[in-house]
């Protein structure tokens, strides 16, 4: 029933666009080229005998609306099956015809064609199903906020003030506003189309949020940055954010379920989502927008579960309450004020009723004063002049005084109904008091009503101010962090070449020590040397006595060697031999210190 009425929605809009003379009727010829362009749009078999079968008993004249309704209905509308068309083809070929006669933008007009069309589309999802097709109020400036919310710019009050002027409002007369209001606050057209195009996919696209989430692989773990798009019932991810290239859908039914995960393997504000068969981890930019997509995936659970296929519906649905429940408000104050007016005027009523009761009492006691008066001065007169008639001033007496009776207990009942109308005015005066009480006590709720929205509004606030307070927070944490990773990095740099010069250090230490070994080793081999020299020479300094006996044969054989004189010894300069052994000697001691000293140093470095 749903789709059936917003089709016939769009469709109103194309017949009454082919009525060129507002007169209520179209030709039958434009009504055969509407009807096959709709049989097309709509996927379903054209018969192009069947609009003049039905209407065959007609004449030549146009057909109304009425009379085309029956024919829609039974030729078109009750032939069309869900998910075999596309909404948008249907809407944008009403919109063509439609918008030719009525919205022709020009150079002043900042709202593009598509934009049109699309703010169109959102006029007739709010729109209640009264003909012809009007948006109240409240709707109306719904849908302003709605798109202004999107926007850097918003709208004045000047424009939300006229649409609360008027009772209903066109769609024609709505796209002349929002161009109006666009074009005083210097509005963007780019921006504006494109809070219009994501309004239009939020509310007539069911889109409850997309954006791009990380999403970790089943085959291959790796992170792969994803398009996510969430309606009621399905969560689907696609290659771009074009939505071209769908990579799958997880269905959001009950047996789903969304769970938080903590962050690892360099992905954080993460979550899970678990179905039957399979678990999608997810990585969220922050922490916010994962808790954003939590809830969203909450409400397209419900909205399933609950067989509802938007969200959009069901708060139009309830706003559509609200506003019959204030006009039922409305009026039950309209008939308290009524019923208070009604109650003065019989106050009043009975407030002239007192005053002349009053006046009437006030002309009995005069009229009594003056009877009274003259019964005096008749009975001074017969007591004059008729002395000898005793028995007839006695009856008229008696008589008089009847009537005195008479007229007291007249003025008795006068002044008791006197007191019964000041107790009901007493009784009067206290139940218009008791409302006029009970009306302060209501404006006393309502002052409070009023104050306690005024305050949520000023947490609101503050709670947003919060949040964007942690949001720099946050963003100043990760300048900070790339900041410290930039320094660690420096510092790695730093450190691997340390460790390059420690190992060429070491190399020439290395070096040195080989050298240190070979000057060792011939420093040994000198030393050695020596030694032999210094007993050959020791053996030669001895003088040869008497019966000793020579050298062995072998000896005999050895050239014979200059012993050198002691003065000689002391006297002759080192010979190279020696200075060399002497500077292996003192290389050898620094090397050894320099070796103690080096090894701490290397071990240090290790």
């Amino acid at each position: 029933m749903a789709l059936r009425a917003a089709l016939l929605k769009s469709i109103w809009y194309a017949f009454t666009s082919l009525d060129t003379e507002d007169s209520g009727k179209v030709s039958k010829s434009q009504l055969k080229v509407l009807s096959h362009n709709l049989h097309s749009v709509l996927r379903i078999p054209h018969d192009p005998a069947a609009l003049e079968r039905h209407f065959s008993d007609d004449d030549d004249g146009p057909v109304s609306s009425q009379g085309y309704m029956p024919y829609l209905n039974q030729f078109i509308l009750d032939k069309v099956t869900e998910g075999t068309f596309v909404k948008e083809e249907v809407d944008e070929l009403c919109w063509t015809l439609c918008s030719k006669k009525n919205y022709r933008p020009d150079t002043l007009r900042v709202l593009t064609n598509q934009d049109a069309f699309r703010i169109w589309c959102l006029f007739n999802f709010l729109a209640d199903d009264k003909y012809p097709l009007a948006l109240v109020p409240e709707e109306a400036e719904y849908l302003l906020r709605k798109v202004s919310s999107v926007m850097t710019v918003e709208l004045s009050c000047v424009e939300l003030e006229e649409l609360q002027s008027r009772d209903a409002l066109s769609v024609w007369t709505f796209l002349e506003l929002v161009n109006a209001a666009a074009a005083s606050r210097d509005a963007d057209a780019e921006s504006l189309s494109m809070a219009v195009e994501k309004v239009y996919r939020e509310m007539v696209g069911n889109v409850l949020k997309e954006g791009y989430l990380w999403k970790k692989g089943h085959l291959r773990r790796n992170w792969t940055e994803r398009w996510f798009c969430l309606k009621p019932g399905f969560f689907s991810y696609y290659a771009s954010e074009d939505g071209k290239e769908c990579k799958g859908v997880i269905e959001m039914n009950q047996n789903c379920c969304v769970e938080v995960l903590s962050d690892r393997d360099g992905k954080r504000c993460m979550f899970c989502v678990k179905t039957l068969s399979k678990s999608f981890e997810i990585s969220a930019p922050d922490s916010r927008q994962r808790q954003e997509w939590i809830t969203a995936m909450a409400t397209a659970q419900r909205l399933s579960a609950s067989g509802r296929l938007s969200l959009h519906e069901e708060l139009k649905a309830r706003r559509r309450e609200q506003r019959e429940e204030r006009e039922r408000r409305r009026a039950l104050r309209v008939e308290e004020t009524r019923r208070l007016q009604e109650l003065q005027e019989e106050r009043e009523e009975q407030r002239v009723e007192l005053k002349l009761l009053k006046e009437a009492q006030m002309q009995t006691r005069v009229s009594q004063k003056e009877e009274e008066k003259r019964r005096s001065r008749q009975q001074e007169e017969l007591q004059s002049t008729l002395e000898k008639q005793l028995v007839q001033a006695q009856e008229a007496r008696a008589n008089l005084r009847a009537e005195v009776a008479v007229r007291d207990l007249e003025a008795e009942h006068q002044r008791r109904r006197i007191r019964e109308l000041e107790d009901l005015h007493h009784r009067l005066q206290e139940a218009l008091e008791q409302q006029i009480r009970a009306r302060q006590e209501e404006e006393t709720y309502r002052y409070t009503q009023t104050r306690l929205l005024a305050e949520e509004e000023e947490k609101v606030k503050s709670l947003l101010a919060l949040q964007e307070e942690q949001e720099e927070q946050l963003q100043q944490t990760q300048r900070e962090k790339q900041e410290l990773k930039q320094e660690m990095d420096k510092k790695s740099q730093d450190l691997g070449e340390a460790q390059q010069q420690l190992e060429k250090v070491r190399a020439s230490r290395r070096r040195v020590d080989q050298d240190i070994a070979a000057a060792q080793r011939k420093l040994r081999q000198a030393s050695t040397s020596v030694k032999h020299w210094n007993v050959q020479m020791n053996r030669l300094m001895h003088p040869i006595g008497p019966g000793e006996r020579r050298a062995s044969t072998g000896n005999l054989l050895a050239p014979p060697v200059r012993v050198p004189s002691v003065s000689e010894t002391e006297s002759r300069p080192p010979t190279k031999d020696e200075q060399n052994s002497l500077e292996c000697e003192d290389n050898e001691n620094m090397d050894c210190g320099s070796n103690e000293s080096t090894e701490p140093t290397d071990l240090t470095a290790e």
